[in-house]
This record gives C-alpha cells, sequence and structure tokens, in this order.
C-alpha cells in the first residue's frame, strides 16, 4: 500500500489573472480562466490537502468572473463574507456568506461571479462517493449526478458546514492523526455521506426487492469474515459488500436485519478490540499513548473514541495503559 499523501498548506499569492488561473487550472484539473474589471488583483490561496479530499481557502480584491469547464472532482463552494452570482441552466441565482452550493453538474461548462471576499471550496472525488452509496442501476455502474446545486433544507446546509469545519480543524490541529489512511479513508466518506444526504442527486438508499432478497444471513457472514481479516486496511461499506457479493444497500439492511447494527458499526467494534488488546500489550514506560494508538485503528476524535471504549470496557482507556483497569 503506498505511503499517504501528508495534510499540507499550499500558499499561492498574485497579482496577475492569466497567473491566477494557470495555478487554479492545475489545483482544480481543468481549465480555469479569471477576468476582472480591474487591470489586476491580489488573490490568495491557500489548500490543505489529504488523499480523500482537500479544504482550499481564497481571498481576493475586486470582484472576478471565473469561467469554469467541467470539474473532474466534485467542488463544494462556501462563501465566507463575498457572494457568488451564477446561473446554472440559465437560472440566476445568489449564494450568500454561510450558505453552501454546488459549483455546478448541470452543465459542462459555467460562469460565476465572485465578489471580492473570501471563499472556502471542498473538492471530493466522485469515486468517494459512489464507496457511500450507488444509483438504482443495479446492474451495471453508474455515476451518481446532483440534480439541483442547492441544498435540500437548511438544515442539511448547516450539518453540512459543520461537517466540514470539524474536519478542517483537524487537518489544522491534528495533521500526525490525518495522515493515518483509516482516518482520512474515513473523514472521505464520512463527507461524501453528508453531502449525498445536503444535495438532491440520484443515489438510491433505500433497498430495492433484489437487495431484500440478498439480505439472508449468508450475506453477513461473509461480510463479518471479510471485516474480521482486513479491519487493519482502509476499507469501508462498497469494499464489505463487494466482498459479501451484494449492493451497499443489502449489506446495510442485511446489517440492520440479523445484527441489529451497520456495518460501519461492526467494524468499528473489531478494530475498538484491537484497540484495547495493543493497550494491554503495550508498556505504559515505552511511549505509547492512547491517542496514537487509536487514531492508527481509524478512531480520531479522541473524545468520541473514549466514549466508545467506556461503553465497551466499562472503564477509560487510559486505565487499560496504566494496567489499573478492573
Amino acid at each position: 500500500m503506498p505511503a499517504p499523501t501528508p495534510p499540507q498548506d499550499l500558499l499561492f499569492e498574485t497579482t496577475d489573472y492569466d497567473h491566477a488561473g494557470e495555478y487554479l487550472t492545475g489545483a482544480y484539473g481543468t481549465d480555469i480562466q479569471l477576468s476582472g474589471s480591474r487591470d489586476g488583483c491580489f488573490l490568495r490561496h491557500t489548500r490543505m490537502v489529504t488523499d480523500t479530499f482537500a479544504v482550499d481557502t481564497s481571498s481576493h480584491t475586486y470582484d472576478l468572473v471565473l469561467s469554469v469547464e467541467a470539474l473532474p472532482t466534485l467542488l463544494i463552494a462556501r462563501p465566507r463574507d463575498t457572494t457568488l452570482e451564477y446561473r446554472p441552466r440559465g437560472a440566476e441565482h445568489q449564494v450568500r456568506p454561510g450558505e453552501v452550493y454546488l459549483p455546478s453538474q448541470l452543465e459542462d461548462e459555467f460562469r460565476v461571479r465572485w465578489h471580492e471576499g473570501t471563499m472556502q471550496v471542498v473538492s471530493l472525488p466522485f469515486a468517494t462517493l459512489d464507496q457511500v452509496a450507488a444509483t438504482a442501476e443495479t446492474r451495471r455502474d453508474t455515476p451518481i449526478r446532483f440534480t439541483d446545486p442547492r441544498p435540500v433544507r437548511p438544515q442539511a446546509a448547516r450539518h453540512l458546514a459543520t461537517t466540514i469545519d470539524y474536519l478542517t480543524t483537524g487537518l489544522r490541529e491534528r495533521p500526525q492523526a490525518m495522515r493515518e489512511p483509516l482516518i482520512t479513508g474515513a473523514a472521505g466518506r464520512m463527507l461524501a455521506a453528508v453531502v449525498l444526504a445536503a444535495f438532491p442527486n440520484t443515489a438510491l438508499l433505500e433497498p430495492t426487492i433484489e437487495d431484500r432478497h440478498d439480505a439472508h444471513p449468508r450475506t453477513v457472514r461473509r461480510a463479518i469474515a471479510f471485516i474480521d481479516d482486513h479491519a487493519r486496511e482502509n476499507i469501508g461499506v462498497a469494499e464489505i459488500a463487494a466482498a459479501a457479493h451484494v449492493t451497499v444497500r443489502a449489506l446495510q439492511y442485511a446489517f440492520r436485519r440479523h445484527r441489529g447494527t451497520t456495518p460501519t458499526g461492526y467494524l468499528r467494534q473489531v478494530r475498538l478490540q484491537q484497540v484495547h488488546q495493543e493497550l494491554l500489550d503495550a508498556d505504559p514506560g515505552s511511549g505509547v499513548t492512547v491517542t496514537e494508538t487509536a487514531a492508527r485503528w481509524g478512531f480520531f476524535h479522541p473524545g468520541r473514541f473514549a466514549q466508545y471504549y467506556r461503553t465497551a470496557y466499562g472503564h477509560s482507556p487510559y486505565r487499560t495503559l496504566r494496567r489499573d483497569a478492573p
């Protein structure tokens, strides 16, 4: 398995429109051209990158017009103190500070006017979306499509914004943990799930008749065997479903029906057991920490991990490491 790409800050500054367009074209993998009402503008761009998503922050002076070709990744735009104007399919719309929107999956090319200020953009590969959900086409792969760049409801937009803040804070404050492949994989899938819930799309989340037929105990047994053997790897529901030879929907329905949990819930249980065993085997004086051990097994949030651990074992993980657990 290749080494994970570490989170990083890439800083770019320019006062030249062409230079800015060349940089953004390279950053987003598609042709982007900038123009404005003045001879030049000051643009500052910072990017934090993981293996599964990137978070960009761009600030500029004066108004800009961006002409963008088809995007190779899904972009979620979030104005901080500026306003965006765009016209998907000819319908004019404004995106104000605090709102979120998808620049476009509705057209191959689009233009957007970006007023002076700061904007945050999150990049998410389309392949990550396919790892979380699928379309109604169960016999062949069909890419998920978004049917409206605006959120389905304000609550969904707020949940997405909170998730983005959570991940961005983690990148800044715990870069070492965010280098762990299990964490970056889980973070990307979590972000994908929230995006799918926030915007109208063609993903089918409820099980079909075929899915219900496949949700038998043998499916659960195959999935459990795969999870037990591969819990150390960066796996999610897509990989587990493929190993069980069913759809993601069938897998999730089977676990709810026969185990009263979810595939990811069972995976978390297995990884929690591995953390517990490593803490039992560790020498408390060797410098081993609970946080690093938990992160290696995909537990990013220390407080949430401690809660899972206490529920499972009746005491904190630190007591296990110190050998004073009952």
